[in-house]
């Protein structure tokens, strides 16, 4: 592992720190070669012999003054991307730990079989990376060849089986190749999932955070799985063998958290040197990340934490500069940087997310211009998110709807009672401004709580509250009147979300419970809660719920306030889903429909085959429906 010790960061100055460090070695000699299974959907890369250079150049900064970008184009002459670059040191950081080197790599997911042209465009000059311009830096700048992608040969859970995931405007992501729409269910915590023991340049800033080894996954390694520096990684690539072997097919994780609750996460060569990047330890987050996409494991990318966001003051905020921040919140030379070094290695992968910022408190403006960078320098652009904090919702989101923005969605932070009707609410609105959000609901509060462990986890009684055991009382059982179970999150923040037309969940740890947003390294701690987001997303690809055709329709069965009641949603005259939190009867309004419809009930707690109604309903009435007892149930109505 490159050690970087925390005396050095302390007391290192920012010219040692910016020194032509490593001993200088020829340039390369403009050779090219393309590695990767060269199949559609595939990462293929692109890796260029070129100019020498050490991760901590200053003249010329490698990151910032070297602009290196491949042109990608299609036979037909679409698709054309531009795909940026970025300098790989000797090409295997990921297993030598190279600081230096003269390799130059850029990626490429192909959408279309046949020949594929590509043409490298290198440039030298000061920030030429960011700004454009420079100096042609020959003999590499101009290079040129083609490649051939056969057809795509994978099935299953592999995204590559079903293509990049897009934004198309409408309230769900769209995979390119099989057209289907996506509902996603996975883990938002531990934020600080990155800060792995096991990844180089990586350590601890707080002692009530260490670095995490992810031990309770050891087990779940499996050979043929991809390591690093000689079996490095099992742990984590363990766990995500774990949530896939669950059902779930998402996961989130701070790229930046200097400053924040955990303040040991980022992608520099050290803490402040924001305008230098460590090669081999963003090549090991590669691994883990291109392993998640043959799990079927979508990536939510976390920017940047709350406290490193900005320089201003926001919710739980202390005076002062902070330095952390990138530009002090503004699109300047670092921020740029930042986002431009994740696509250029990432951004090949193909179901994503990129989220602004966590609990973002940066200006309207500040927003904007970041998310129209991404959008822009993304040569895919994948589909980008806002966070903020609760009370923030309307002041931060609404100056941001229609044409305002290119945002594209929303990652909510809000109370798991306040799921569906957060969810209809910007449904809505974003749907009224001329421009569809893909809504999310990716934390869950109390922020202390979250979505508990499962019952019996470390002892756990499986309720969570703020409020504790009255005196004497401690070992008596006694659960206070406020508290839920993950059977509560169940019912109205996984199905309240999916039935107002939500996009997904992503669950929440807490801060104060067993296995919790910062030291959690065990899944397993939600065991149960995997099960039930399975079920429901198992239930909407199986029964081919047409999800893009469907709106809420609340008030078909008279709950007209849209509360956690009962839930329904609907393509009118053809499907409807009602939910029934807890069992009992409502009525359906048919009046407007035609024909006849079958009754289905299905199990949101065990899953499986719908329990078939014999007795048809007909429309241009209202029907009962009963469920079969006072459990959570969904009933099925389709026309006959």
């Amino acid at each position: 592992m490159k050690m970087k010790p925390v005396v050095l960061l302390l007391f290192l100055t920012t010219a040692a720190a910016q020194s032509q460090s490593a001993p200088r070695q020829p340039d390369g000699h403009a050779i090219l070669t393309i590695t990767g299974e060269q199949k559609q959907w595939h990462k293929v890369t692109l890796t260029l012999d070129g100019p020498f250079a050490a991760e901590k150049d200053t003249q010329p900064n490698p990151f910032t003054d070297l602009a290196f970008n491949v042109t990608f184009t299609h036979e037909s002459g679409k698709p054309n991307y531009i795909v940026p670059g970025y300098f790989a040191a000797d090409g295997d950081g990921a297993n030598t730990s190279a600081e230096s080197g003269t390799k130059w790599r850029a990626h490429l997911s192909p959408d279309k079989t046949g020949t594929w042209n590509y043409r490298v465009s290198f440039t030298k000059g000061k920030n030429a990376a960011l700004h454009g311009g420079g100096e042609a830096l020959k003999p590499f700048d101009g290079v040129s060849g083609s490649f051939q992608i056969v057809a795509n040969d994978k099935t299953g859970r592999d995204f590559r089986s079903q293509g990049r995931l897009q934004y198309v405007g409408k309230p769900y992501l769209q995979f390119a190749g099989s057209k289907q729409y996506f509902l996603k269910a996975g883990p938002d915590s531990p934020e600080t999932l990155l800060a792995f023991a096991g990844f180089d340049g990586t350590e601890a800033h707080k002692d009530n955070v260490p670095l995490k080894t992810w031990a309770p996954h050891a087990g779940d390694w499996k050979p043929g799985d991809p390591t690093w520096k000689g079996g490095n990684g099992k742990n984590l690539i363990g766990a995500l063998n774990y949530l896939a072997s669950k059902g779930v097919n998402a996961f989130s994780f701070l790229t930046y958290n200097a400053a924040g609750d955990g303040d040991n996460v980022w992608p520099f060569i050290e803490r402040n040197q924001k305008l230098h990047y460590d090669c081999s330890k963003l090549d090991q987050w590669g691994i883990v990340f291109d392993h998640a996409t043959t799990l079927g494991l979508y990536l939510h990318f976390k920017l940047q934490e709350n406290e490193s966001d900005d320089e201003r003051l926001g919710m739980n905020r202390k005076p002062g500069k902070r330095l952390e921040a990138l530009d002090g919140g503004k699109l300047g030379i670092e921020r740029k940087l930042y986002c431009r070094e994740l696509i250029a290695r990432f951004a090949h992968a193909l179901a994503l997310n990129w989220n602004v910022g966590e609990e973002n408190t940066q200006s309207t403006e500040e927003v904007r211009d970041m998310v129209k960078y991404l959008h822009d320098t993304d040569p895919y652009q994948h589909h980008i998110v806002l966070h903020t904090f609760p009370p923030q919702l309307d002041e931060v989101y609404r100056p941001l709807l229609g044409n305002k923005s290119l945002l594209s969605g929303v990652s909510m932070q809000t109370g798991w009672k306040m799921s569906h009707k957060k969810t209809l609410q910007w449904r809505k609105e974003s749907a009224e401004a001329g421009r569809h959000w893909v809504v999310a609901h990716d934390e869950q509060n109390s922020a202390s709580l979250g979505v508990p462990p499962d019952p019996g986890y470390k002892g756990f009684s499986g309720a969570a509250s703020e409020k504790t055991p009255p005196k004497g009382k401690e070992g008596e059982g006694f659960i206070a009147s406020d508290a839920y179970t993950l059977h509560d999150v169940r019912k109205q923040c996984l199905w309240g979300h999916f039935m107002a037309g939500g996009a997904g969940v992503e669950y929440y740890f807490g801060y104060k419970l067993p296995a919790n947003d910062l030291n959690c390294e065990d899944f397993r701690s939600r065991d149960n809660s995997w099960d039930y987001c399975r079920i429901a997303l198992d239930f909407f690809r199986e029964q081919n719920i047409p999800i893009a055709e469907m709106r809420n329709a609340n008030a078909l069965i008279g709950n007209t306030k849209d509360n956690n009641d009962k839930y329904c949603l609907a393509k009118p005259g053809e499907l409807y889903l009602v939910y029934l939190p807890d069992g009992g009867s409502t009525d359906l309004d048919l009046s407007d429909a035609l024909g006849s419809f079958t009754v289905n009930w299905f199990n949101p707690r065990q899953g499986g085959n719908l329990n078939v109604s014999v007795q048809p309903i007909a429309g241009g009435d209202k029907s009962k429906l009963t469920a079969p007892d006072d459990n959570d149930w969904l009933a099925v109505i389709r026309k006959n």
